[in-house]
């Protein structure tokens, strides 16, 4: 059978997922726990397989670093399942309750969203999680991971689809597309696929949301920034600077940008330049931002920077223009400007910036809160670290990506993403034309959600 066939057996026994007591699903989550552990040292030799082919197709150190599955990434995912088991169902949840009339009682209540398509690239944890997160939410899920971990996809999909089976749901709960030609079939199912979640490159991403009618939900660059506001305590912003762009480098939520307030210039950058220099991280900016940087302190930007190096000249060339704030670097480089003031900074992550997560440095309150009314993104801190946006982190046990957009779901999208909602009406024989003639009349009382 092709993607389509299969996906329209997945769609049949969607129903049938949406309805599984949360006990059933808790059990496989379980299963899948155990299998994982249980076959961990396939799991990793799987895993090596991956990384000598991307050693021999010289894949660039930021995404071979996504390819790993060792026994650190084992302990997250176990990590990530352990916290999905401690969660509420997400399902059948009443959100209102309401009475219309006596006798005439209207509910909302959560349900699955059905048939979940994720596309995504490198890492295969994202495969755990993402398998985890839709059992945990009712969903049936059709997963295409990248060639480049093809060998780990493959085994973690045959254990976790073993698992979850022999626990008792439906053969078709979930459902693994290995060749690149199927994500074109998987954009054509729109009549049995609800949503697609693509993780990966901006051009990957954007690649499906032109090329299916079926709804997307997900965010194509990761473009965040940290601005540093006159009033900030250096020594918390220097650190949060550091963990922000050399936690995960590699990762959607770290810092490409750091936006200073000119006030504070002068004393902060050098500082924070020759701190972020013994971190490996080499600097990119505007001719204002490298002036400043060439009278305080001996450091090169947009080079190797490290204590010890001379003054370094810094050629027109090297210099960013403000339309490179666009770019997404997942490397050891960070761009760095300078503005006046808070709506300033908030302009300038609003028009380059990808909506995602981005943070203010500061200890005036209006600051902060201005800056989190202005900026436009899925998440908005204050005095910490942009490697904050993760689902887990949240304790939304995992995600299954990060969204940009404003509908349904924004930032970590966890369990309370992947449900919609249905309204269920009670009735004991009403009838509309009782309520347009006026022999009865709507009272409308809201009821305890219990």
């Amino acid at each position: 059978m092709g993607i389509r066939e299969h996906v329209q057996l997945m769609k049949q026994s969607s129903p049938q997922m949406a309805a599984s007591p949360l006990s059933l699903r808790d059990r496989a989550l379980q299963s899948v726990k155990e299998s994982l552990l249980q076959n961990k040292e396939a799991i990793f030799r799987a895993n090596e397989e991956d990384l000598c082919r991307a050693d021999a197709q010289q894949i660039a150190p930021a995404v071979r670093k996504r390819l790993k599955f060792d026994a650190h990434k084992l302990a997250d995912v176990c990590a990530g399942i352990d916290s999905l088991l401690s969660l509420p169902d997400p399902v059948g949840r009443v959100t209102l309750n309401r009475e219309l009339d006596a006798g005439l009682i209207l509910r909302r209540v959560t349900v699955p969203i059905g048939v979940i398509g994720i596309i995504f690239e490198a890492r295969p944890d994202a495969l755990v999680q993402i398998s985890c997160l839709c059992i945990k939410s009712g969903n049936c899920a059709v997963l295409k991971g990248g060639k480049e971990t093809a060998s780990t996809n493959k085994i973690l999909f045959d254990l976790i689809h073993q698992a979850a089976v022999s626990a008792g749901l439906p053969e078709s709960c979930l459902l693994q597309a290995s060749a690149h030609s199927e994500i074109d079939e998987l954009l054509e199912c729109d009549d049995c696929v609800d949503l697609l979640i693509p993780r990966g490159s901006n051009q990957f991403v954007r690649y499906i949301m032109e090329h299916t009618r079926i709804p997307v939900m997900g965010h194509s660059d990761g473009i965040c920034s940290i601005y540093v506001d006159e009033h900030a305590d250096f020594r918390k912003a220097i650190p949060i600077l550091i963990d922000a762009k050399t936690q995960y480098t590699a990762a959607c939520n770290a810092a490409e940008t750091l936006l200073v307030n000119r006030k504070i210039a002068p004393a902060f950058l050098p500082l924070a330049a020759k701190a972020l220099a013994e971190a490996g991280i080499r600097l990119r900016g505007t001719e204002e931002a490298a002036q400043l940087l060439r009278r305080p302190v001996k450091t090169l930007c947009d080079s190797s920077v490290s204590s010890g190096l001379p003054d370094g000249t810094i050629h027109s060339e090297d210099i960013l223009q403000d339309t490179d704030f666009h770019k997404e670097y997942l490397d050891l480089v960070l761009a760095v400007k300078l503005v006046d003031s808070v709506e300033e900074a908030a302009a300038h992550i609003n028009r380059y910036g990808s909506h995602h997560t981005d943070c203010i440095v500061t200890e005036d309150d209006a600051a902060g809160e201005k800056f989190m009314s202005l900026v436009d993104s899925a998440g908005v801190y204050r005095n910490c670290s942009t490697r904050f946006a993760d689902g887990f982190r949240y304790g939304f046990g995992a995600e299954v990506g990060i969204s940009t957009g404003k509908l349904h779901a924004r930032g970590p999208v966890g369990l309370d993403g992947l449900v919609t909602y249905k309204y269920r009406l009670y009735g004991s024989g009403q009838i509309v034309g009782d309520y347009a003639s006026g022999a009865k009349s709507f009272h409308f009382r809201d009821l305890p959600l219990s």
